[in-house]
């Protein structure tokens, strides 16, 4: 009788008086391939690192009937934290768009160094050197890590894994922070692996599950409540969108602000930036006026994040071009704090290069001073207003826990709530529900709308999803290739 490839059996993992995963039963089969679905911090990532080894648990994990055997398991995290030339992770993320900074990064031919594997072939049937066209990523071969997109990032992150031939290869999110085509791309490829007998487990909505997939099981507050085939789980349509909710009904309680004194947010004049022979950004002229709503998409690597980092005073190029905020031209004066005390900002790069020792209030609080991390004593009216917003997004139960100790959907809905808390004129909103669950999405889309008609907010708005632009979004941007394109719809 063959043994399954994994049985679990009471898999409990505590962390002081929190139960992450509560005597959790499940058994894999060989032939199956399994997504593990659920809310915001139902315990998914836990149960891949308690898979893995890379935690604490009671109970049991057997693979191949074998009490003591372990086989070799990658786990693809959510975020990744680089290493550069001097083996340290001390990048911050404003240096992707300082190209002297990226002299300390590695490439991304250094960082897979294909030519120090003996065989050419992996044990799972893919050729080595097959593997950047395999994962999309040969045409950035020479780029330094700290200039890739969010999306070439990540298929970065799973070549590497794939290098390794993993026996079994687990994707936290893989398609997370990716365009359409290259979530298209991943899904082929997790199909491709599943062919050539690689094991896989998926963290992923429900709506991201690959072709391959056999069985989904959904975890719901650490425990295991549904564990069916794929066929069953569709025709259920259960995905469930409990976890932590946000009280919509205390946004209109909060202070409006100040009437807003200004008639363009931005206004670009053949705005270009270049790299090198590299072409990031050419002739971009754009107006974004008070009260605008903008959606901002593009493919991995277009130049969305560059265009955003003119903005936000995170890019020495901006002074380089034509570039108004707030009707002041950049270079007359202003220091990068008086730009960015009027902008409330969360990206992909933001989460990952973030201070993970922050608690979530001072990580809440750090927003009123656009810090990284807290560095100043509040004062009652400031402590007040950290905790309104708190509250608004259901965050007071965690407030005194470090960053680094929240679920990836506390984290971001903490860095959301930093974005929001000073209510300023303008918020750039990139990628900003990554880590959310579905029922998250849809009540994060409902704040935003309602913010920016009570508070007259201007908007910029990245996503590479349709559903979670928000309807008060009115005005539409695509960049591909350096190049922007105004149209009526995303």
């Amino acid at each position: 009788m063959a043994f399954p490839f994994i049985h679990i059996e009471q898999l409990t993992v505590q962390r002081n008086e929190q139960k992450l995963l509560d005597h959790i039963d499940l058994t894999i089969l060989h032939d199956e391939q399994w997504v593990i679905t659920g809310p915001s911090g139902s315990g998914k990532t836990t149960l891949a690192h308690a898979l893995s080894g890379m935690l604490y648990f009671s109970g049991k994990i057997v693979f191949n009937g074998i009490p003591d055997y372990h086989p070799h398991i990658v786990v693809v995290e959510q975020q990744h934290r680089f290493k550069n030339l001097s083996n340290t992770t001390d990048f911050y993320y404003q240096q992707r768009y300082n190209a002297s900074d990226a002299e300390n990064a590695l490439t991304v031919t250094e960082a897979l160094d294909l030519n120090t594997y003996t065989s050419s072939v992996l044990r799972c049937g893919i050729s080595i050197n097959a593997l950047p066209a395999l994962l999309h990523i040969e045409h950035v071969m020479q780029e330094p890590l700290i200039q890739l997109s969010n999306g070439e990032n990540k298929r970065l992150q799973i070549a590497r894994a794939i290098l390794s031939d993993p026996e079994l290869l687990i994707l936290d999110n893989p398609f997370m922070g990716l365009d359409t085509e290259g979530r298209a791309t991943l899904a082929q490829v997790i199909n491709t692996l599943n062919n050539a007998g690689v094991k896989i487990i998926l963290i992923t909505p429900p709506n991201e599950i690959p072709q391959c997939i056999t069985h989904v099981a959904t975890l719901e507050n650490g425990k295991l409540i549904s564990a069916v085939s794929k066929k069953e789980f569709h025709l259920q349509a259960t995905a469930n969108t409990k976890g932590f909710r946000m009280n919509l009904s205390l946004l209109p309680l909060f202070e409006k602000p100040a009437e807003r004194k200004f008639e363009n947010a931005i206004k670009m004049i053949n705005v270009q930036v270049q790299y090198g022979e590299r072409l990031i950004l050419k002739d971009i002229n754009w107006e974004v006026k008070r009260g605008e709503r903008w959606s901002i998409s593009g493919p991995n690597g277009a130049g969305k994040s560059t265009l955003l980092s003119l903005i936000t005073g995170d890019n020495t190029k901006a002074y380089a071009n034509e570039i108004y905020l707030f009707d002041k031209r950049r270079g007359s004066g202003e220091s990068i704090w008086d730009i960015k005390k009027k902008i409330g900002y969360v990206s992909p790069e933001m989460h990952v290069f973030f201070d993970y020792s922050a608690t979530c209030f001072e990580t809440v609080a750090s927003g009123l001073f656009d810090s990284i991390g807290l560095f100043r004593t509040l004062n009652s009216a400031q402590q007040q207003q950290i905790r309104q917003w708190l509250a608004l997004f259901n965050l007071q139960a965690v407030q005194s826990r470090r960053l680094s100790l929240l679920s990836t959907g506390e984290q971001r809905l903490a860095l959301l709530a930093r974005a929001l808390v000073k209510n300023p004129p303008l918020l750039i909103l990139d990628e900003p529900c990554q880590g959310l669950d579905p029922g998250q999405v849809r009540q994060f889309k409902q704040i935003i709308n309602e913010i920016c008609i009570l508070f007259d907010a201007t908007l910029l708005y990245v996503s590479h999803y349709k559903e979670e632009i928000p309807e008060c979004v009115t005005h539409f941007m695509k960049i591909e290739n350096g190049q922007a394109a105004f149209t009526q719809a995303i």
